[in-house]
């Protein structure tokens, strides 16, 4: 989507939505968004979930923030309350972070004047199903990878009104490795994996196990797994491998600075910003070609990939990278030069611009049907 060329730089009042009770890549890109907008001058509010990691991300950065209960796609009473906020708050658009959002936020704006914009993030390569959801009342689909945005036009959204924007990862000035071996006292020759990616599903803990069962002997005597995201155990056991189920970490760049390489076993991820942050900081991954993860690691360049779904590979990859320390220190050097073109500015000036762009279309007198 190519917005038209806007001359007015006056401050946007943006209404931003995201349902989510966990903190994941959404909820960190919510978040860069937000304080970005601010940082530039113009005024975000962030609905979320109470009690959620991003109410509380949102309130430690100082930026403004309402929280309601949003239970369900179709909760009339978050609606309602949706509904008296935009009327109160009268934002120039409202963006929508998630398919839950989504529905909300189409439902909240029935009835409302039809100049306010409605922006959705898409973020699963998965074709969308739909007429109401995916009709023209959503204004442009913010798609984070090729792979997002071909899904959308295969279930005919029209090429105008989608915006593919990569999202922002941004590195900490200052990085202070967490220590996993001396954490979980773990051996100084133990090789430490972060494992990222489907941890709270049924059909996601399977896979790992799988991989895991499919290490050789010598993998997985040297092998340690950090857990991060899922529910937080302390030391446990996957697939005959020693692991620390970390949860929820609220350093994340620290966590991952201590990591030797990181897993990504996921296959139908929107784009994988965790790997995006290994890359920043040096940490190579292994991960499947599936899904958007290939437009950000270039195999034997940066990471290694294994062809969506085939578990073998993966394991065979990871028993590389396990036994090669020159190899893992040559993707390494790679990553940080990679995930530059993922630096925060890139994000956030290219959601202004769709912004900029919608607000133009929308102003009294202009077609804006969408």
């Amino acid at each position: 989507m190519h917005p038209r060329p806007v001359l007015s730089t006056s401050p946007l009042r943006v209404l931003h939505l995201d349902s989510g009770r966990d903190w994941r890549g959404g909820q960190r890109q919510v978040q860069l968004l937000a304080a970005g907008l601010r940082a530039r001058g113009h005024e975000p509010l962030v609905v979320v979930q109470p009690r959620s990691p991003l109410y509380r991300h949102i309130k430690a950065d100082g930026l403004a923030v309402a929280a309601i209960t949003m239970r369900a796609s179709w909760d009339l009473l978050a609606v309602r309350k949706l509904r008296r906020l935009i009327a109160t708050w009268r934002p120039a658009l409202v963006h929508a972070h998630d398919p839950r959002s989504h529905s909300l936020a189409l439902t909240a704006l029935v009835g409302r004047r039809n100049n306010i914009p409605l922006v959705v993030t898409r973020r699963l390569p998965k074709t969308p199903k739909g007429a109401l959801r995916f009709g023209g009342r959503v204004a442009c689909f913010v798609a984070i990878s090729g792979a997002v945005r071909d899904a959308l036009l295969r279930g005919g959204i029209p090429d105008e009104r989608i915006a593919l924007i990569y999202p922002g990862v941004s590195r900490p000035a200052a990085v202070h490795a967490r220590d996993w071996r001396a954490e979980c006292r773990w051996p100084e020759e133990s090789v430490v994996a972060g494992l990222v990616g489907p941890l709270a599903t049924t059909e996601g803990l399977a896979t790992i196990e799988r991989i895991a069962h499919a290490l050789a002997p010598a993998t997985i005597a040297r092998l340690r797994l950090v857990v991060l995201g899922g529910p937080a155990g302390g030391k446990a056991r996957i697939g005959g491998v020693a692991a620390f189920r970390a949860g929820f970490v609220h350093d994340v760049h620290n966590a991952i600075a201590g990591l030797d390489l990181m897993l990504h076993p996921g296959t139908a991820e929107g784009l994988g910003t965790a790997v995006i942050d290994g890359m920043a900081l040096a940490v190579p991954s292994v991960a499947f070609a599936g899904g958007s993860v290939a437009e950000i690691v270039a195999a034997g360049e940066n990471g290694l990939l294994a062809a969506a779904g085939d578990e073998l590979a993966f394991a065979q990859s990871v028993d590389r990278l396990v036994a090669d320390g020159a190899l893992r220190q040559r993707l390494a050097a790679a990553g940080p030069l990679r995930a530059q073109a993922f630096a925060p500015v890139h994000f956030v000036e290219g959601v202004i611009g769709i912004y900029r762009g919608l607000v133009e279309r929308s102003r009294p007198g202009r077609d804006s049907s969408g």
